[in-house]
């Protein structure tokens, strides 16, 4: 049984759905760099990205939320959501990151989009920073490799603090952290050309991320004593593939390094006491200083939020053979799961067994601010029947019941997302993910227009009832 104070919400991320990417002194971010359907080429290996002048960027339009933002946060009101979690743009307060004064401009767009959540009585959680981050930044500094940039993103919080904190009670400081030690440009602005050094330069952002987090985090509750402000990971159970003992390490070993390793050092406030060895195994060396190791134990976060979208699988060197697509990570195929044409496994129960697996490690309260399913859609008579999102939406709402009931605490639940929206790994359009169609291709053609599918409607009779009705 879900308490009555549950938050029923929806998400999104600026860089995915704002555009006017040089709009009202906004700056240029790691995310407008980005091109469309060959992206998942860049984030992983962006060596050559700043060289290449594409024909397309995505985030420059995306679906034009900074001119639908009213009539976008109206169908959010129609929904009934509880809450809204959406990101701020840092580069539309700092365009470069280093001004001495923010952007009027870029404060005032967000002034007016907490002021109509609130009159529609829909509570913002706002991240700080969602994959992306000066770009100014990622060529001066190398992005989150150097700490100058630490005390960059502190004023940043603090600016954001002080302009909202009679708005905005919910705060995350950055998307899916965990990321940063495989994609440490996309989730940190960092580059090598050095392959061998990406995990060592992954490490050292997100230490340095963790460090800022955590200043931010002080921030919050100096400034606004109410608030909360959680850490984001993208999280997965890891399943052995089999009984057999090394199957059994390979997937231990890979949630502790790739997922919980991170919610560590940023809920615990500490290294996990592993870290040792794995940092002499993967021969990397992190450089850290005693006062931060003393403001990541001091100022934790207040709660963990993640994305679940799949579970993963994995076994021994001799077994990794028939991999599958993940939202970062992959692993093999589990032969007891369906996939998205994208190659992402659907398991529901793996949602509860997550919910169950954090909660029994960190007793902290837990949110679960992603979830949702990408899909090839059409509109038909000016709406999309899409039941297997449905179908999708009530099996994972039905396991976060059971997991509530098992005596996890749970915050809320937001679908990922309210609109169609450019896709983060593929840079598509026509990788569907919202409630509310929006007439946009891969190209950035189409009339923008809004369109509610069949989903909005049972989603908005999920939040009447408090998930009672399913």
């Amino acid at each position: 049984m879900l308490n009555k104070n549950f938050l029923w919400g929806v998400a999104t991320a600026a860089n995915q759905i704002e555009g006017a990417y040089d709009q009202d002194g906004k700056g240029l971010s790691t995310a407008d760099v980005l091109p469309g359907n060959i992206r998942k080429k860049y984030i992983f290996s962006p060596n050559e990205l700043l060289k290449h002048k594409f024909s397309y960027y995505p985030s420059y339009k995306a679906i034009d939320f900074y001119d639908h933002y009213k009539s976008d946060i109206k169908l959010m009101k129609e929904l009934g959501i509880k809450s809204y979690r959406m990101s701020i743009a840092w580069t539309r307060i700092y365009p470069n990151g280093i001004e001495e004064q923010p952007n009027e401009k870029g404060l005032e767009f967000y002034d007016k989009i907490f002021d109509l959540l609130n009159e529609a009585n829909i509570q913002p959680m706002v991240t700080l920073s969602h994959f992306e981050m000066p770009l100014y930044l990622t060529k001066k500094y190398n992005g989150w490799a150097n700490k100058k940039v630490i005390n960059l993103f502190e004023k940043y919080a603090k600016t954001v603090f002080l302009r909202y904190k009679d708005k905005v009670k919910y705060w995350l400081t950055f998307n899916e952290v965990n990321s940063v030690t495989v994609m440490p440009f996309h989730s940190g602005g960092a580059i090598t050309n050095d392959k061998s050094q990406i995990t060592q330069l992954g490490y050292q952002c997100l230490h340095n991320q963790a460090v800022a987090a955590a200043k931010a985090n002080k921030l919050c509750h100096e400034i606004i004593p109410n608030a909360q402000i959680g850490c984001m990971i993208q999280y997965s159970p890891i399943y052995p593939y089999s009984c057999h003992p090394d199957d059994f390490w390979a997937a231990q070993n890979f949630e502790r390094t790739r997922e919980t390793f991170a919610t560590d050092l940023f809920v615990r406030g500490q290294y996990p006491f592993y870290t040792k060895r794995l940092f002499d195994q993967l021969d990397i060396k992190i450089n850290t200083t005693p006062d931060e190791l003393k403001i990541l134990q001091d100022h934790s976060a207040d709660f963990i939020a993640i994305s679940y979208y799949m579970s993963l699988t994995m076994a021994r060197k001799d077994f990794m053979s028939q991999t599958t697509e993940g939202n970062i990570f992959s692993g093999l195929k589990n032969p007891n799961l369906q996939s998205t044409k994208w190659g992402w496994q659907i398991d529901p129960k793996g949602l509860r067994i997550a919910l169950n697996q954090l909660f029994d490690k960190y007793q902290k309260p837990i949110c679960i601010v992603e979830n949702g399913v990408g899909m090839k859609e059409k509109l038909i008579n000016g709406t999309v029947n899409d039941q297997g999102r449905i179908s999708y939406l009530r099996s994972h709402i039905r396991a976060l019941e059971e997991a509530s009931d098992d005596g996890v605490k749970l915050m809320g639940y937001y679908v990922w997302s309210i609109f169609d929206l450019v896709s983060n790994s593929t840079g598509e359009m026509s990788k569907r993910y919202g409630l509310v169609y929006v007439d946009v291709d891969d190209n950035g053609h189409g009339t923008f227009n809004r369109y509610k599918k069949a989903s909005f409607d049972w989603y908005k009779k999920v939040i009447e009832t408090n998930g009672k009705e399913l």
